[in-house]
Parts: structure tokens; C-alpha cells; sequence
């Protein structure tokens, strides 16, 4: 394992300050004030994770974010969940291919046979992540099904760190795991659509082969939305909650709905986001939520027009560790 360079988060952020002037470059800086000034009053901070942060590998800053206790809890895709533990348990087995563009359907079909499942640049080794992250995860299924116990999906992920039958696998430092920070901190991760992941795909295969017998073990996204009703009323009460998105999908806009549904469908008074940016490279489109601009929101009644409220087009793989190594600076 490589030994990592120490980051400066003090001297990112003065070259942020003295380069980023103009344009997204800087909003960048405005969005990374705003958020440390909403954590100087008290604030807390909801993240979003859509797309493949973290096949990214951002978890080299979300970790130190989180345990630095920037970062209180996370709504992010199947995907992102278990790609932070894949990486953890088999980064040297991972194949990255810079000229992916030139990429022949041939090509793709070597890959395949090679059990290399491509995302964009880097291909995620099956047998080394997946397969050996879902036999180990089984185990703990198959406990709650017979413990007549519930769980949602990060938690039981959380079993599974905190049980210690990966460590011995691991294939990075441990600070670079925003999963592993997570459980240490035991912050809540808001899991919606979770069927939609390789793990998700798995359980459903294990339930349909017999292996578990009762799907309803795992808490399903309904049961997600709910415990996040309980969070946001308890994270709010004495100052608003930010919420910063990394790029679209449902992870973002999960989450963010459940403002309008404690105020318009469950008729309770709470506090709306008071903070919130998004990074993203979808442009602004017809229908697009991905594209949508922050003030649409305020119709939806998630912001208010007081809301400090960014949006920086661009690469979010680019752009987060920097913001977050902006906060980091404090």
C-alpha cells in the first residue's frame, strides 16, 4: 500500500481564494464559504451522492469530512454504497483504461470475459470486489432472517465493517474510506432505490435461489424515507440543515423531498433547507430535475428564497475535493 502525501487543506484553499475568480471557478469559492459559515452557526450538513463517487475514490475527502463531523448524514445511490467497500477490499485488482474512448464493441467484450465491469475509466474486478464483498454479506442476511430482525442497507453494511471478517483484505488506508468513517461515526446513510445496485441485484438472486427466505429482512425505500422524516425534525431543531448534492439522480431529489412532505403532506411545521449547492454537468433542460435550477426548488417549497443556494456546472470529481478541502481548512 502506497504511503499517501500529507493534504494541505490551508494551502488549497488560499490557491483556491487567489485562482478561482470568475464563473463556476467562482461560485466554487461562494458555495465553500457559504457551507462554512452554515456550520459556524450551528448547522448541519445533508450530502447527496449520485453518479460513481465512489469507484472516484472520493472517500480520500468525504472520510476526513465526516470525521471531522462535516458531513452528518448521507443519502447516496446502492451504488455509491457498495463501490467505497469494492474499493476497499480489492483497489489493487482494479484495471483503469485511460483511452476508454477508443474502446472497440470487441474491446468491451474482453473486458467482460475478463470479469472487468467498466465505469467510464476504471473497471471494477468482479471476483475480487463484488463477489467476495457478497459472500461475506450473505452471513449477515441470513442472521437477521433468522434473529426475526430488520435492516436497512447501510446498516447492515455497517455489520459487516464493524465485524472485522474484511479487514484482513483491505487494499487501502483505512482514513480513505468514507464508508468505514461513516461507521465509525454512525451517521445515517438514506439509501433510496437500493434494488438498483449490485448487492440489490444480489439479494433478490439469494432470495430467489433460496438462500433467504424473507425479502423483507432489508427495510425497503419507503421505510428509508420515513427515517428520514425522524432525522431532518431532530437534525433541525435548533438550526437548518444544508444540503449539498453531488451531481443528480435520486439521491438528491430523495432526500430533498422530504422538507415538502413533513410541510405539505404530514401538515407539520419545519424548518426548509438552509443551505444548499449543487455540482453538476447536466445543463439546464425541459424536465431534467439533474438540470433544474436551485429557485425551481422554491416552488416545490424545499428552499425559500432567503436559501444561500449554488449551482457549479461542472466535473463533480473535480470540484468536491476541492470545496471540501476548502471546509477541511477551518
Amino acid at each position: 500500500m502506497n504511503e499517501r502525501v500529507s493534504l494541505n487543506f490551508p494551502a488549497v484553499k488560499e490557491f483556491i481564494k487567489d485562482n478561482y475568480r470568475h464563473f463556476n471557478a467562482a461560485v466554487v469559492v461562494d458555495a465553500a464559504q457559504a457551507y462554512v459559515e452554515h456550520l459556524q452557526r450551528g448547522g448541519k450538513m445533508m450530502v447527496a451522492m449520485g453518479g460513481a463517487m465512489s469507484t472516484a475514490e472520493l472517500g480520500i475527502t468525504l472520510a476526513r469530512m465526516i470525521r471531522a463531523d462535516k458531513v452528518h448524514a448521507i443519502s447516496c445511490t446502492g451504488a455509491n454504497l457498495e463501490e467505497d467497500v469494492f474499493n476497499l477490499v480489492a483497489h489493487q485488482h482494479y484495471r483503469r483504461v485511460p483511452h476508454y474512448r477508443d474502446l472497440t464493441p470487441a474491446d468491451e467484450a474482453d473486458l467482460l470475459k475478463r470479469k472487468l465491469n467498466r465505469v467510464t475509466d476504471t473497471c471494477i474486478p468482479e471476483e475480487e470486489a463484488m463477489r467476495k464483498v457478497e459472500k461475506k454479506l450473505l452471513a449477515f442476511w441470513k442472521r437477521a432472517e433468522e434473529e426475526n430482525q430488520r435492516y436497512f442497507p447501510y446498516e447492515f453494511i455497517f455489520q459487516l465493517l464493524s465485524s472485522g471478517v474484511l479487514k484482513g483484505d483491505y487494499e487501502i488506508d483505512e482514513k480513505d474510506s468514507w464508508m468505514l468513517a461513516a461507521c465509525e461515526k454512525n451517521i445515517p446513510i438514506f439509501v433510496p432505490g437500493w434494488e438498483d445496485s449490485t448487492l440489490g441485484n444480489v439479494f433478490v438472486s439469494s432470495v430467489r435461489k433460496g438462500h433467504i427466505n424473507n425479502a423483507g429482512v432489508v427495510k425497503s425505500g419507503l421505510e428509508t424515507m420515513n427515517a428520514l422524516i425522524d432525522w431532518y425534525l431532530d437534525a433541525s431543531r435548533d438550526q437548518g440543515v444544508g444540503f449539498f448534492q453531488i451531481a443528480g439522480g435520486i439521491s438528491g431529489d430523495f432526500a430533498i423531498s422530504v422538507v415538502p412532505l413533513i410541510r405539505q403532506d404530514m401538515q407539520m411545521n419545519c424548518r426548509l433547507w438552509s443551505y444548499f449547492c449543487q455540482i453538476s454537468d447536466s445543463t439546464t433542460s425541459y424536465g431534467s430535475y439533474s438540470g433544474a435550477v436551485p429557485n425551481e426548488k422554491i416552488t416545490w417549497e424545499k428552499l425559500s428564497v432567503d436559501t444561500p443556494r449554488f449551482v457549479i456546472e461542472s466535473d463533480a470529481t473535480i470540484v468536491v475535493p476541492l470545496i471540501f478541502a476548502y471546509v477541511l481548512a477551518e
